[in-house]
């Protein structure tokens, strides 16, 4: 039995080939999970929350709590100018979410484990705070580079830090979640191949291989943390890097 590289899962293959213009817009395995996530999600809401009881099944009051979980997120890391930004924010968790978990399925495919799709999803956040924050504050937003107090000798070393680390958001912001996916499915994938590889030498090399099988089924409930705190931390990033947008001073 041969054992695949750990890098496999990783691969994109072109489900659907499309070429238009010199350009790949092939419909690829990321885009199909892209779509199932969206589906469950979807269809998980639209179930728990059909009947809107005054009693709410397990089903609704998981989507309730998903709901408040997420308000309470936006509420105080933006505060109440950021209740406009809820929408944006809870869709960015739940997308990240479902790439998150759906990736731990056999067979599946994590797309937050791709650079391009974490850094297209930070652009799109780090765009949107310099749009709101000129359309909220015009000009007035570049004193975002300049905090208060500040001495004047020490500007034109403030100035500078405070441009970096604003212009770096969307890196680290898509490198974190990116870095944290990979690593963990690998790990998980290393450690099943051993167990596999250890299946084929024999009974001894067998039971030696229950080992890392038990390793792996904690490191896959610790992956399950994981990736719901990924979602979290991105999330509540997002929140962070918007409240500019509402104060530019907090």
């Amino acid at each position: 039995m041969s054992v695949h590289s750990p890098i496999e899962q990783f691969v994109i293959q072109n489900l659907i080939p499309v070429h238009i213009g010199g350009f790949d817009l092939s419909f690829t395995n990321s885009s199909l999970w892209m779509v199932i996530g969206a589906i469950v999600s979807v269809g998980f809401l639209t179930i728990a929350m059909r009947r809107h009881a005054v009693v709410p099944g397990r089903m609704q009051m998981m989507a309730e709590m998903l709901y408040e979980f997420v308000a309470r997120m936006v509420q105080e890391n933006v505060g109440k100018g950021g209740r406009k930004y809820f929408p944006l924010i809870f869709t960015t968790f739940v997308f990240v979410l479902m790439g998150n978990v759906l990736g731990l399925l056999p067979n599946s495919f994590t797309y937050t484990s791709h650079l391009i799709v974490t850094g297209a999803l930070a652009l799109f956040i780090f765009f949107t705070v310099i749009f709101f924050g000129f359309y909220n504050h015009g000009l007035k937003f570049f004193s975002l580079f300049l905090p208060p107090n500040v001495p004047w000798w020490l500007v034109a070393f403030i100035v500078p830090i405070e441009v970096i680390s604003f212009f770096v958001r969307p890196v680290t912001l898509s490198v974190r979640l990116f870095a944290n996916m990979m690593a963990g499915h690998l790990i998980l994938k290393v450690v099943m191949g051993f167990a596999v590889s250890a299946a084929t030498m024999g009974a001894a090399w067998t039971l030696l291989g229950l080992f890392p099988v038990l390793v792996d089924v904690a490191l896959l409930l610790f992956e399950c943390l994981v990736a719901v705190i990924q979602a979290y931390v991105f999330a509540i990033l997002c929140c962070v890097y918007l409240k500019d947008t509402v104060d530019l001073h907090h």
